[in-house]
């Protein structure tokens, strides 16, 4: 597994405590406002923003699938089609793509130890850009 993020130096099998520490100092403005983690395989999981404005996708290389997350609660606070701003650009998310950094956590943890994903995430395909 490779760990990187913006303006951070990469990370080969990063621990848990490493990848919890970069993931939950994420912020949607600034230095570091997103990161990914990749596997052998060059499959991905990626993160943009920070703090409690989240948005994952991950990439299934055998598939060329890209895939976004989404959860059952939808944000009272960011309705459908609120801009989710950070260091590589905009993306425009749906009101229940918006995720906690401690789900993100989560969710790259299930991806690095090759476990199921929470049963509250889901995946649908990613908006083409």
């Amino acid at each position: 597994m490779k760990f990187e993020g913006q303006n951070s130096a990469a990370a080969s099998a990063p621990s848990d405590h490493v990848l919890e520490s970069r993931l939950l100092a994420l912020k949607s403005y600034g230095r570091h406002s997103y990161a990914s983690l990749t596997d052998a395989q060059g499959n991905y999981l990626q993160v943009a923003g920070g703090g409690v404005t989240c948005m994952v996708e991950s990439f299934n290389v055998s598939t060329s699938t890209r895939l976004r997350a989404f959860h059952d609660k939808p944000s009272p606070v960011f309705p459908d089609g609120t801009v989710l701003a950070f260091g590589a650009g905009e993306l425009r998310l749906k009101s229940d793509e918006w995720f906690h950094a401690s789900a993100v956590v989560e969710i790259f943890l299930c991806f690095r130890h090759g476990r199921g994903y929470p049963d509250t995430v889901h995946w649908r395909p990613a908006p083409k850009i």
